[in-house]
């Protein structure tokens, strides 16, 4: 779970070191104090997408950082060691955006990218945002809904691979079908090209060996000439260097008796004696294998000539021809496969039994979702004061089937207005959507494996009564993993285990952020607050104190 969060300069926030508990906690104050930023800073942490417009103004940097708990999550532990980020039970994401935007991403002290936050953070936390029931109403949202609620996202993802595969088989049967002329055209001016450099033969280091032979032959009386006057300077004449320092090394071996200083010297004249025989040796190896050849000159001249020639045909640098022809080669093998029309329909006909195979399994899984989903979410909706309303799940057809399977989902409302169910975007108004919305997030969080859940003033339209069993749900859920709600209802957040207050205050003429605990006292009084606004009477302290079932 979270454990802790330090934010520093971010927005309207200084400096905030949070730590926090297990359990349902809320987040109250009043509008505009900054309670959803709390959420944005560690949404960043996360991976959500950083600009300048966080940086608090006058600031260089923006910096936020959270500490997980995840003793209990050996995948996450794996993920760290697959991806050489080390760690023990705790887990520390850290993100820095500068007033350029430019942003850092670091897990456990290592750098690491924005990517990395995101897959870790998938594991960690799921936020659900005030807009939720907005999404609702588009399809695709839908979809992606009763696909997670299931388990069935790598299904979809298989699916996916499917469908695209098969459409690819398709795309290439059909440019086979219509252009068959001009790729016969192409396969046998292919054929030809591949004939005319397979009978050159061209290895791929042979232009480099090629050009080293040629210099060496066309240079080899320049060669012998200047190995054969290194040898005569050095050895041969009669005033060569090695008769020469053969004659110092004497003279000062026979001084260094005397003076024990040149021994030194003498020593030394001894190393350069052994080098220079060295080099002398060289040299008459090099001399007696170094010969003039005319005949082989001129048969690397004619091989070098016939490269060139093609190199300039197909407009290539000569050490490219063997890449060239590899080209070539693997063109025609996919002209030969795709002049088989036979072949080419086969292969559509396996794809599309592919596609099938994984759709329909996704479709038998989806169909018990469905029922599973509509069932539930209902249930939970009679507590929302929505007794009449009937949830439904349904599976629309697509007959030709589509990248995402053979259905597409709609959620369905029947009772609110008429028996028949409809659609929801045409059934529920905003306070009914808000309920509805709540009702299948409260349901998917129960289903989901993450251990801590955000909820980001989701209980906008929602009152009263009505208002009350959402914190009764929100603090059921708190009793199974760590849950933080953003609210402005006092209902729900008399039901958390424990409250923080965000405020907001002007020092030395800038408006900064704050948040504060609640004991029992604070609590009161800001459930109070939002009782009954600015002016606090005893009856309203009173009805707090109910609501948190404290003593009066």
């Amino acid at each position: 779970m979270l454990q802790h969060l330090t934010i520093r300069d971010f927005v309207i926030v200084d400096r905030l070191e949070l730590d926090f508990q297990a359990g349902f906690g809320a987040l109250t104050g009043e509008t505009g104090a900054g309670k959803s930023i709390l959420i944005d800073a560690l949404a960043l942490a996360l991976g959500e997408r950083a600009d300048a417009g966080v940086v608090r103004s006058g600031c260089e940097k923006a910096e936020v950082a959270a500490t997980f708990d995840i003793a209990a999550r050996p995948e996450v532990r794996d993920w760290l060691t697959a991806n050489d980020l080390d760690g023990d039970d705790e887990l520390l994401l850290r993100r820095v955006v500068d007033v350029g935007g430019r942003s850092r991403a670091y897990i456990n002290g290592s750098p690491a990218t924005v990517q990395q936050l995101r897959e870790v953070g998938e594991w960690l936390v799921d936020i659900h945002g005030q807009h939720a029931h907005q999404s609702l109403l588009r399809a695709d949202a839908q979809r992606s809904l009763l696909d997670s609620h299931a388990g069935l996202s790598w299904l979809v993802r298989d699916v996916g691979a499917a469908w695209k595969a098969w459409r690819e088989a398709e795309q290439l049967l059909r440019s086979a079908s219509e252009g068959a002329d001009a790729l016969q055209r192409e396969r046998e001016q292919l054929q030809w090209q591949i004939g005319e450099l397979d009978a050159l033969a061209f290895g791929e280091d042979e232009w480099a060996s090629l050009d080293v032979e040629h210099r060496r032959l066309g240079h080899a009386a320049s060669l012998i000439e200047g190995a054969q006057f290194a040898l005569a300077v050095l050895s041969e004449d009669d005033a060569a260097c090695e008769r020469q320092i053969d004659s110092v090394a004497i003279r000062l071996s026979g001084l260094a008796e005397y003076d024990p200083a040149l021994a030194e010297v003498a020593e030394l004249i001894g190393s350069i004696q052994a080098e220079l025989s060295d080099a002398v040796s060289t040299l008459r190896r090099y001399a007696d294998r170094s010969d003039l050849d005319p005949a082989r000159l001129a048969e690397v001249e004619r091989r070098m000539d016939a490269v060139m020639s093609h190199s300039r045909k197909y407009r290539v640098q000569p050490d490219e021809l063997p890449s060239l022809l590899a080209g070539w080669q693997q063109r025609l093998a996919e002209l030969d496969e795709s002049a088989d029309l036979a072949a080419l329909e086969s292969k559509v006909a396996a794809a599309r039994k592919d596609y099938l195979a994984h759709a329909e399994k996704l479709s038998a899984g989806r169909k018990k979702a469905a029922a599973e989903m509509s069932k539930a979410v209902s249930e939970v909706m009679r507590q929302l004061a929505l007794s009449s309303g009937r949830f439904e799940v349904t599976l629309l057809s697509v007959p030709e089937g589509a990248v995402y399977g053979l259905e597409q989902i709609e959620f369905r409302i029947g009772g609110l207005a008429g028996n028949e169910a409809k659609p929801l975007a045409k059934v529920a108004s905003g306070g009914e959507l808000s309920r509805i919305s709540l009702a299948i997030q409260v349901l998917t969080s129960r289903s989901a494996s993450v251990p801590t859940l955000i909820f980001d003033e989701v209980d906008v339209g929602i009152g009263g009564g009505v208002a009350e069993i959402v914190g009764r749900l929100l603090r059921e859920l708190g009793g199974e993993r760590q849950v933080l709600c953003v609210t402005h209802l006092p209902q729900v957040a008399a039901q958390a285990n424990w409250q923080w207050q965000v405020s907001k205050a002007t020092r030395d003429g800038v408006t900064l952020s704050a948040i504060q605990p609640l004991d029992d006292t604070g609590r009161v009084q800001e459930i109070a607050r939002m009782l009954g606004g600015v002016e606090i009477s005893d009856i309203t302290l009173q009805h707090a104190r109910e609501l948190l079932h404290l003593p009066a």
